[in-house]
């Protein structure tokens, strides 16, 4: 069942507050402002710095080769990226020879969930419900139940143990006859599963670690498990030399044969039947489970997710310096290196680096604009709030307020945009400028004289004719 909290704001406190917040809309205003600003100049730049790059790289045709003549070259080319390190994570004593290791750990716990609801009441008080519901989910970070707003799931949230997250990654990676620099060893991405080799007695540990968590947190063990009775294996029986030396040899054989397999399943049967099944630590491919059942978590488990990166087929473009990789540099001090998963041309590079920089433009302009509106929206606000004695006038007019401010907010990016783009790009600058005044001037004129029509179409009183004598 959802828990709700009432509050009630005054109506000065609300002014009040309505007043506060012209400050933080200025600087909103600013720092949209700002971010388009910076925005169109770092897309400009990047275009060029690209087109620069697309125009001056070599396709590498052998990279388990030195080429000297390379060295200073942006190339581009495609090859095994392999490594001889081996990497371990201590802490749980598991490792690989592997470009890298990673370790997720999650936590299975109550999670909070608000949604706030405000009414404004009839002289200027505002009444917020807020309604707050829990579930069970698995997350990152251990929540702190304890903040919890409702009573019932406070301190409802514990876990059996603690890990973090940890990558570690390979210092010498080859890639043909060169070596890998950090930067690209970073964006290698060929991800597997690691083999979970962890020791019994580490096990043990943890399994007597995660029982003593749960006991303490749930009471009394719940046992999930019942003992099972091991499987008892029919006993072969024996054939006496004085008959076996009776029997032709190719009977023989097939005899020993069989005997060599019952004696590798009677071994196999020992061990599983000697090993011993832990109640709070499962493994499961690549995953190391603490809890009783991780087919059904209970508030508390923990899984940790082990993955190695292999070695892979990459494509590479950057700067050959020496029998390694350094970043190119364009002429506006734009820097530019990449590695791909696969087989991929200088082009197709160019390409894709050029989409990705549209598509973030256009996501930080759309991203300004909307600061740039909030901002004069925080500023203009305390007008709709001074009207909010009676909630009917200042819900019409908070939404002329609104329309108000965005046009103006969509007109100022527009002219920001324009600006920045006319040390680059003159005619489309022009072209943004254009279409902002034209906004204005719509808003502005065209605006005006609908009011105007309407003021005369439904403002002036009817009058009767007055009748001729």
């Amino acid at each position: 069942m959802a828990y709700q909290e009432v509050t009630t704001t005054g109506y000065g406190t609300r002014v009040g507050n309505s007043f506060k917040a012209i400050g933080s809309g200025f600087l909103m205003f600013i720092a949209g402002t700002a971010l388009l600003w910076w925005n169109e100049g770092r897309a400009v730049k990047t275009e060029k710095m690209l087109e620069e790059a697309g125009s001056a790289y070599v396709e590498m045709e052998n990279p388990n080769k030195k080429d000297a003549s390379l060295d200073g070259e942006l190339i581009c080319g495609t090859a095994m990226a392999t490594t001889e390190d081996s990497l371990v994570d201590n802490q749980f004593g598991i490792g690989a020879k592997a470009i890298a290791l990673s370790r997720t750990v999650e936590y299975y716990q109550w999670v909070e969930h608000e949604s706030s609801k405000s009414e404004d009441k009839l002289g200027g008080k505002e009444v917020t419900t807020t309604t707050y519901t829990y579930s069970k989910e698995w997350v990152r970070r251990p929540v702190e139940s304890a903040q919890f707003k409702d009573p019932a799931y406070q301190k409802k949230n514990m876990v059996l143990a603690t890990f973090e997250d940890a990558e570690q990654y390979a210092e010498n990676v080859s890639w043909g006859a060169y070596k890998l620099s950090e930067s690209l060893i970073h964006s290698i991405s060929s991800n597997e599963e690691l083999d979970l080799a962890i020791s019994e007695d580490l096990l043990k540990q943890f399994d007597k670690s995660t029982q003593a968590a749960y006991e303490r947190f749930y009471g009394v063990q719940k046992s999930t498990q019942q003992a099972q009775q091991p499987v008892q294996q029919p006993a072969q029986p024996a054939i006496p030399d004085s008959i076996k030396a009776l029997l032709p040899d190719s009977v023989k054989a097939r005899l020993d044969s069989l005997q060599a397999v019952n004696d590798s399943i009677s071994k196999a049967m020992e061990n599983a039947e000697n090993k011993k099944d832990l109640q709070y630590i499962h493994q499961a491919s690549n995953v190391l489970y603490f809890g009783r059942v991780p087919g059904s978590p209970e508030v508390g488990d923990v899984r940790v997710t082990f993955e190695k990166i292999v070695p892979a087929k990459v494509t590479v473009m950057a700067v050959v310096d020496g029998d390694t990789f350094k970043p190119y540099k364009a002429k506006n001090g734009k820097r530019f290196q990449t590695l791909v998963m696969g087989k991929k041309t200088g082009d197709e590079i160019i390409e894709d680096a050029q989409s990705a920089n549209n598509m973030w433009t256009w996501a930080l302009r759309i991203f300004g604009i909307l600061i740039v509106i909030g901002g004069l929206k925080g500023i203009f606000g305390f007008l709709t709030t001074i009207l909010k004695v009676v909630p009917f006038i200042a819900g019409i007019f908070g939404w002329g307020v609104g329309i108000v401010c965005t046009v103006i907010g969509v007109a100022w990016s527009l002219i920001v945009i324009a600006i920045a783009w006319l040390f680059y790009r003159p005619l489309l600058g022009i072209s943004l400028l254009v279409l902002a005044g034209f906004l204005v001037w719509v808003f502005a004129f065209k605006g005006k004289d609908k009011l105007k029509d309407l003021a005369s179409k439904y403002g002036q009183p009817k009058t009767e004719p007055v009748p001729q004598k």
